[in-house]
C-alpha cells in the first residue's frame, strides 16, 4: 500500500462515522490512475442520495486533501 492510498484509507476513515450514521458505510477498493474506487454499503445500497454523498462529499474532500485524486468513482 502507498502512501497515497494510505491517506485515503484514513480521510475516508473520518468520513464514515457520518456516512454510518444514516445507516450507510464506505469500503475503499482500489487506487488508480488517479481515481479512487469505493464502494457504498448498508442504508447507501440504492439510495436516491449515494450519488451526491460520493460526488458532494467523499470526492470533495479527497480531491482537495490528497494530492493525485482527481475524482472518485463508485463500484457497484
Amino acid at each position: 500500500m502507498n502512501e497515497i492510498e494510505k491517506q485515503i484509507i484514513e480521510i475516508l476513515g473520518k468520513i464514515r462515522p457520518y456516512i454510518q450514521r444514516d445507516g450507510g458505510d464506505v469500503e475503499f477498493i482500489k487506487f488508480e490512475d488517479g481515481i479512487v474506487y469505493v464502494k457504498l454499503l448498508g442504508a447507501c445500497v440504492g439510495c436516491s442520495a449515494a450519488d451526491s454523498t460520493i460526488n458532494d462529499v467523499i470526492e470533495q474532500i479527497l480531491v482537495e486533501e490528497v494530492p493525485g485524486v482527481i475524482a472518485v468513482e463508485q463500484v457497484l
